[in-house]
């Protein structure tokens, strides 16, 4: 898949030579920056054209800019259910909800995590951010892992009106009122515990999950806009608000902060044995550059699953690559663990490939099958190889989507044993999982619940329980 290349290729370092010595004794710190609600094309370096994207940029520039990128869920919670485990999130009950709507739904303090499992090796820990994986007093960052957490706990939050207004910021498991744009608080604090690190010798994990540019679409200027959203009828959902120039703007904030952040790591001496990540935990929303894919955010066709993927780690690995491997996010925990000298838990081994192989000896890429679902049994779908099996509804495709990533010509008619062996190995995966919930929901890019955005609630209900389609065992 050919992607304009904007902005990456500048200068850069030359790291050593990956296969000339093992991995250092110094154990690499860590630095996983996520974005909120950004699409595959959402940044320079991946091809939009009316974005200034410097730092993340440079990311690329020292590392490696992977093109065929996944998450693991087209919705928020379920990403970084997987992102943090390493497992398909259908594998907890947290994973199958979005929002998460109850206080008896989160993630289980009990279950490894990057965090928890890195902090076992000596890591010191830190979530800077948005959580959203359940709420006290059962769960939270401090149960799964983290040493500290400043950020809010739920799934949005307003950029300038927070702390006491919404009861939504905190300090560990404190509540804190504090003035000030939300990206820049962030960045603020990450580069203060940057600093803080620095001053020890053990390595670290510091996770800056950004909010931006999820809604509220409100950019450093737009006080006003959020005074609007508080008034009495309004909704922080923002359906009739933002416009391409206000998300620019978001990206854009969001960028300096991570520019901030270099500059924190480059002054500390640190920037050569740290491993920088930069992704998005789905795709993106109304205002998201998905090219060359369509779809968005609630859906799996390519342009809700493809993210942006880029690590550097100057030490280690060779500047100014980019890689067709298809990654999905639950690699994210392998590969960083086998960075650190460990492994995932044998009793909840992870379902994610270790990509270190491929990143510092320069293996060749691999097939990968990876599966998703959706909404009920309303979506469903496999990539193996080239191909991609989608269920929408009672509407089922087979796509080429290397040859054809705007998902239009279905070949299942034409490619049909290859369109059954993937339906069913959707069907077998399946039964592996959770099961589905009827009360699962989530809100889609223009309000509505993904049933009512491509069909009707009824018709997804009457998918509940999954089956082959009726032309796979013919």
């Amino acid at each position: 898949m050919a992607v304009v290349l904007i902005g990456c290729l500048v200068a850069a370092g030359r790291a050593a030579d990956p296969t000339s010595s093992p991995l250092p004794a110094q154990r690499p710190n860590i630095v996983f920056i996520l974005a909120d609600d950004l699409g595959y094309g959402d940044v320079a370096c991946y091809g939009r054209p009316d974005v200034h994207t410097p730092a993340i940029d440079r990311i690329a520039a020292r590392g490696v800019r992977f093109t065929r990128a996944y998450a693991n869920s087209a919705v928020c919670s379920a990403s970084r259910t997987a992102l943090i485990t390493g497992r398909y999130q259908y594998r907890l009950r947290v994973g199958l909800e979005e929002p998460i709507s109850s206080v008896d739904v989160g993630l289980p303090p009990e279950h490894p995590t990057l965090p928890s499992l890195l902090k076992k090796t000596g890591y010191r820990t830190t979530l800077i951010g948005k959580w959203h994986l359940g709420r006290l007093p059962k769960y939270g960052p401090l149960q799964s892992g983290y040493d500290q957490f400043y950020g809010f706990r739920s799934g949005a939050s307003d950029y300038f009106i927070h702390g006491s207004a919404s009861g939504d910021f905190w300090v560990d498991d404190r509540r804190i009122d504090q003035e000030g744009y939300l990206t820049d608080l962030f960045g603020q604090r990450a580069v203060e515990t940057i600093d803080g690190y620095a001053k020890t010798r053990e390595p670290f994990l510091i996770s800056l999950h950004f909010n931006a540019p999820h809604w509220p679409w409100e950019g450093p200027g737009d006080v006003a806009e959020s005074k609007r959203l508080h008034q009495p009828g309004a909704s922080l959902m923002d359906f009739d608000g933002g416009s391409q120039k206000t998300y620019v703007e978001m990206i854009e904030a969001m960028d300096r902060q991570i520019d901030r952040v270099l500059q924190a790591l480059e002054r500390n001496g640190l920037t050569q044995n740290t491993i920088v990540i930069f992704t998005s935990d789905n795709g993106g929303e109304r205002f998201a550059y998905m090219w060359p894919f369509t779809g968005r955010k609630t859906e799996l066709l390519e342009g809700g699953l493809s993210v942006p993927a880029i690590i550097s780690w100057p030490a280690r690995i060779q500047p100014g690559r980019t890689s067709n491997q298809v990654m999905i996010h639950m690699d994210w925990l392998p590969t960083l663990l086998a960075a650190a000298g460990t492994a995932p838990d044998p009793a909840f081994p992870s379902d994610g490939m270790n990509l270190l192989p491929h990143l510092l000896q320069g293996a060749p890429t691999v097939s990968r099958q990876l599966f998703w679902r959706y909404k009920a049994n309303a979506q469903q779908a496999v990539r193996d190889g080239d191909f991609k099996y989608v269920k929408l509804l009672e509407n089922t495709f087979l796509f080429n989507v290397v040859d054809d990533p705007m998902e239009r010509a279905n070949l299942k008619d034409r490619e049909k044993v290859t369109y059954r062996r993937l339906a069913r190995a959707w069907f077998d995966w399946n039964k592996t999982m959770l099961p589905l919930l009827d009360e699962s929901y989530t809100h889609s890019f223009d309000g509505k619940n993904l049933a009512d955005h491509i069909g009707t609630k009824a018709a997804a209900q009457k998918a509940e329980v999954p089956r082959p389609p009726d032309d796979v065992d013919k």
